[in-house]
């Protein structure tokens, strides 16, 4: 659990490690010669950038393994069993791992390549090795960005929807309250009247009584909600989600534009001004605070849409019932999400900050062709969850607004099901 709480730690930095520099850039600018802030300077980003690359290095492939190992060990037979025999056992297991990872990398990096300096590198571990292995690692957690983002950009409008109270358009609440009461009523009467040796009957009527009274707290707060509530603050969330998240496709397509005409908007293509020594965006200060208000955004919806994906949705922790070895997958999940979301904004175009440190290091950055594919594949993806998310949820409000949602007018072949009516034939609307 400490190992964990760890590496959530590393991942908060590796988050707030761009911001912090994107803002240390600005005030250094704005405030030259300032005696207090002569502390914040390019060596101390610097170095921030290399302890955040470090522990998501040891994090990764140290902390997170040993964890799981050491979940998993019970001690070598023959000793006394306890910690120590458990540790033992975590650690050859290490041992065994880092040999085993070691050899496959120095026979793919000796057919690969099979020249004299090659050869020189396989023997130069912490220079060749771990950077290599770290940017495998940080291309697959941008491309698994590149899954969850454009999926997150278009969940967080349902997420919000859930959290606000929707505005009453064409609505009855009261004629809900009292419909949700009745159903409430009559399920209870039928829960009552069961006998408890029919058990799957009585669960079916508690997972349905659990339901109604779900639906009926949401029409209590909905009654409940002032009209600033309802009328005002939901429009104007959905409006700032839907124009972040234009501004960032708005981004994607212009640097799309840049890296056809200009070799520097590579995220590999020039070494930068340095800290304080230029702004970051053309707008100064406020395009600052932008970029880093869709960095905090891009991070929101990426564990959003990893959440939302069908693979990882069995991967959700829940309260008081989470495994501790889904706890070491979540926390390994968000290490590399929040480990590639600077090189994904550097990527993208959303911010011109020369990534520092170890995290600069990577040598797909430098290819053309990945890059410019990286930066398509968002843009579409992203348009089209945002378009198919718009219609079909227009369609369902305005369906609801005129009563016409019970009909399940849908193209879902999910809707249209078969019930047998009292004759024995199967009708179908």
């Amino acid at each position: 659990l400490f190992l964990s709480t760890f590496t959530l730690a590393v991942s908060a930095g590796a988050v707030l490690l761009l911001p912090f520099s994107i803002i240390s850039n600005e005030i250094l600018l704005s405030f030259p010669q300032n005696y207090y802030i002569q502390w914040l300077n390019g060596s101390l980003i610097h170095g921030l950038w290399n302890l955040a690359s470090l522990f998501s290095n040891l994090c990764l492939f140290v902390l997170m393994p040993f964890a799981f190992f050491f979940l998993e060990s019970e001690g070598f037979a023959g000793l006394k069993k306890g910690i120590r025999a458990r540790i033992l056992e975590t650690l050859v297991m290490l041992i065994l791992l880092a040999l085993l990872i070691l050899g496959i990398v120095w026979v793919a990096s000796a057919l690969i390549d099979n020249d004299a300096a090659s050869m020189e590198s396989l023997y130069d571990l912490w220079e060749f090795y771990l950077p290599y292995l770290y940017s495998c690692i940080s291309l697959m957690g941008c491309l698994l960005l590149l899954l969850c983002t454009p999926v997150g950009l278009s969940r967080m409008f349902t997420v919000m929807g859930q959290l606000l109270v929707k505005p009453t358009i064409l609505e009855d609440l009261d004629e809900q309250m009292y419909i949700i009461i009745l159903e409430e009523e009559a399920i209870q009467r039928k829960l009552n009247g069961v006998s408890s040796t029919v058990e799957y009957q009585t669960v079916e009527l508690e997972r349905e009584l659990e339901k109604v009274r779900s639906k009926k707290t949401n029409l209590e707060r909905r009654k409940k909600a002032s009209a600033w509530e309802r009328n005002l603050v939901y429009p104007a969330v959905m409006i700032l989600l839907l124009t972040e998240t234009s501004f960032s496709v708005l981004l994607v397509a212009l640097n799309i534009l840049y890296l056809l005409v200009d070799e520097t908007a590579m995220p590999k293509g020039s070494g930068g001004p340095g800290i304080g020594n230029a702004s970051l965006s053309t707008f100064g200060f406020v395009g600052a605070a932008l970029e880093i208000i869709l960095i905090f955004y891009l991070m929101v919806s990426s564990v959003v849409g990893f959440y939302s994906l069908r693979f990882f949705e069995n991967f959700t922790p829940r309260k008081d019932d989470t495994t501790m070895t889904k706890i070491i997958g979540n926390c390994v999940s968000i290490l590399v999400l929040s480990s590639a979301l600077p090189v994904m904004s550097r990527t993208l175009g959303i911010t011109r900050f020369d990534l520092l440190g170890d995290f600069g290091r990577f040598n797909w950055l430098g290819n053309f062709y990945i890059v410019l594919s990286y930066n398509l594949l968002f843009a579409i993806m992203t348009t089209l969850c945002l378009v198919r998310k718009f219609t079909s949820a227009v369609r369902e409000e305005l369906l609801k607004a005129l009563g016409l949602d019970k009909l399940h007018l849908s193209n879902n072949p999910r809707d249209s099901e078969t019930k047998p009516s009292a004759n024995g034939h199967q009708k179908t609307l």
